[in-house]
């Protein structure tokens, strides 16, 4: 049984029982406290919190899911950065008799595995804010009468089976999991509170069920291999890996694995999983950067290019494996064939990059360790800003040499200080523009709303704000896109900017704070800046996004919009410069 066909056989189990089919969200979350979508619960947050389901109470989904929190043990045989995650929900309807019982009988009968033990939710007497969560005796009776034996019924307290919230605070609740081949692969959540931001637990009003099981590792065991990179959704980038000489490199060269099985296997697999998770963040919109998601993006797609160092693939080599990435997810997640030459153009263009200084940063740091000269966080800043080697990748070297670094927390306090001396020149800038603006810099100002929102509609909705600059004279706007604007689309962008100004739409700004204008629908991308209280700005119901201002009070005032070129402002980020007739 191939990953598609158990896949299909997971909704289709789950759709017969009265489950609403829910397609897989964004791996960007609504939700402001957290970068990426982990869970497959997160896109039905509010609904565990009584908000109605427009879906109805019981909904079945598979959800793309990007976990950091396992990256440095990826290489074994379950872990991953990228994860599908099979998922059964209730919202008040059903819960742990009907849901225990399901997902015994889907394993059981519908796969024919053999469960090998569960385990339970021992409970907890000393919370952080001094509760006591009782034991969860109630999962236990019904696994007992399904015919599990208490021995093969695990205790286990709230480090490991209890389950949440996402983000700061949120539904959370005991949790009972299923254990194949001696791997968790299944984890039922019952959401019985809601924790907030100190740790207090209070009783939800309405019970909830949760449910995650990873495809990656059901597949492993239905289709008995003995890891996840053995299946069919990630043994074709392996095979194409193994397609390179591995075994002819350089004598002595500093990269090559030199016949070390282990070291090869697991580059293997840190590559086949990074690319993985490459493809889908710059489906997604991200594109390297050094902020937020994107400093996430290239430190994954820097880990894979030195693990093909390691493995001594030749230049250019993501690009193939990512190939082969949309091949096998493509029927699945058309974003990742519509979006081919985003994704390649971004891959290729890191790639070359950071094969410039790679190189170099690596024996440098091989000199250094080989001379046992301490490495300290602040040396690992400089080489940072050298060579572009995050501090992980640093840390990560030592480690693996038996080396640790010293004082890691300077690596920190560089960093900040290097980020303050960088904003000294943009400081007195206020949105882009001096703060004693004239008119003609405040309709330049107001214009470049109209124009993000006109590329999010022109270009699709991963086009981000990147910076921005305006003079008496032009506005410059850079945003996040892989590649050239076509003259029709830069057509496209004008005639709509123009046709909003000729709307005459109001400038209308509202006080609120940021999680609340990020909840309206506001557009933010530097949020790190962002005090608590914010000013939105909307122009009509076209644009809106979080802003300091200062604006124009209608679009009639703005003139003709006219973009003077569209050009390159670095990997994954155009450029256009404009100006008001």
């Amino acid at each position: 049984m191939n990953s598609s066909e158990i896949r299909q056989r997971f909704l289709d189990f789950f759709e017969q029982r009265g489950h609403k089919i829910v397609p897989s969200s964004s791996l960007l979350p609504t939700d402001p406290s957290v970068l990426f979508t982990t869970a497959g619960m997160q896109q039905f947050k509010e609904y565990f919190l009584g908000k109605e389901s427009p879906y109805g109470k019981r909904v079945a989904s598979c959800q793309k899911c990007f976990r950091t929190s396992d990256i440095e043990t990826v290489g074994d045989i379950s872990h991953l950065t990228f994860v599908e995650m099979l998922g059964n929900f209730s919202f008040g309807d059903y819960f742990k008799k009907e849901t225990i019982n399901w997902a015994y009988e889907f394993i059981t009968k519908e796969l024919g595995l053999k469960i090998d033990y569960v385990s339970v939710f021992a409970g907890d007497p000393s919370t952080s804010s001094g509760q006591v969560v009782p034991e969860d005796k109630e999962s236990e009776k019904i696994w007992l009468n399904l015919g599990i034996p208490v021995s093969k019924i695990k205790k286990i307290g709230r480090e490991d089976n209890f389950w949440g919230p996402t983000g700061l605070e949120g539904p959370c609740g005991p949790t009972t999991e299923i254990y194949l081949n001696n791997i968790e692969v299944w984890n039922l959540v019952f959401n019985e509170y809601y924790q907030d931001r100190d740790g207090k637990l209070t009783p939800l009003k309405q019970k909830g069920v949760d449910t995650g099981m990873g495809l990656e590792r059901l597949a492993m065991v239905v289709q008995g291999k003995s890891s996840v990179f053995e299946t069919d959704l990630f043994f074709p980038i392996i095979k194409e890996i193994r397609n390179w000489k591995l075994e002819i490199s350089p004598s002595g060269s500093p990269f090559c694995v030199q016949g070390n099985w282990k070291l090869r296997e697991r580059s293997e697999r840190i590559l086949a999983d990074h690319i993985t998770s490459a493809v889908f963040l710059i489906s997604e919109g991200i594109f390297p950067s050094n902020v937020e998601r994107g400093y996430i993006l290239r430190r994954i797609l820097r880990r894979a290019i030195r693990y093909g160092k390691l493995l001594n693939l030749p230049k250019n080599f993501l690009i193939p494996l990512a190939q082969k990435v949309i091949e096998i997810y493509k029927d699945v997640y058309t974003e990742t064939k519509i979006k081919e030459n985003d994704i390649l153009v971004a891959i290729q263009n890191e790639e070359e990059k950071f094969e410039e200084t790679l190189s170099n940063g690596l024996k440098k740091l091989d000199k250094m360790i080989n001379s046992n000269q301490e490495i300290t966080g602040a040396t690992a800043f400089d080489i940072y800003q050298t060579y572009g080697f995050p501090l992980e990748m640093t840390q990560e070297i030592m480690l693996e040499k038996g080396k640790e670094l010293k004082n890691a927390e300077e690596f920190s306090i560089f960093s900040k200080k290097h980020q303050e001396i960088s904003r000294v020149g943009v400081e007195k800038k206020f949105g882009g523009i001096g703060k004693d603006a004239g008119l003609i810099q405040t309709r330049l100002h107001t214009v470049t709303h109209l124009l993000h929102q006109a590329l999010r509609e022109v270009l699709g909705s991963h086009v981000k704000q990147m910076g921005s600059d305006i003079t008496a004279q032009r506005l410059r706007f850079d945003f996040s896109h892989s590649q050239k604007m076509t003259p029709e689309e830069i057509k496209k962008v004008e005639d709509l900017v123009n046709q909003k100004i000729k709307e005459n739409l109001e400038v209308r700004k509202e006080e609120m704070n940021y999680q609340e204008a990020i909840e309206s629908g506001a557009l933010a991308f530097f949020k790190e800046k962002y005090p608590d209280k914010v000013s939105v700005y909307s122009v009509g119901g076209f644009s809106k996004e979080i802003c300091a201002g200062p604006h124009i009070n209608k679009t009639s005032e703005l003139g003709k919009f006219k973009i003077v070129k569209e050009e390159s402002s670095g990997a994954g980020t155009r450029r256009i410069r404009a100006v008001l007739e």
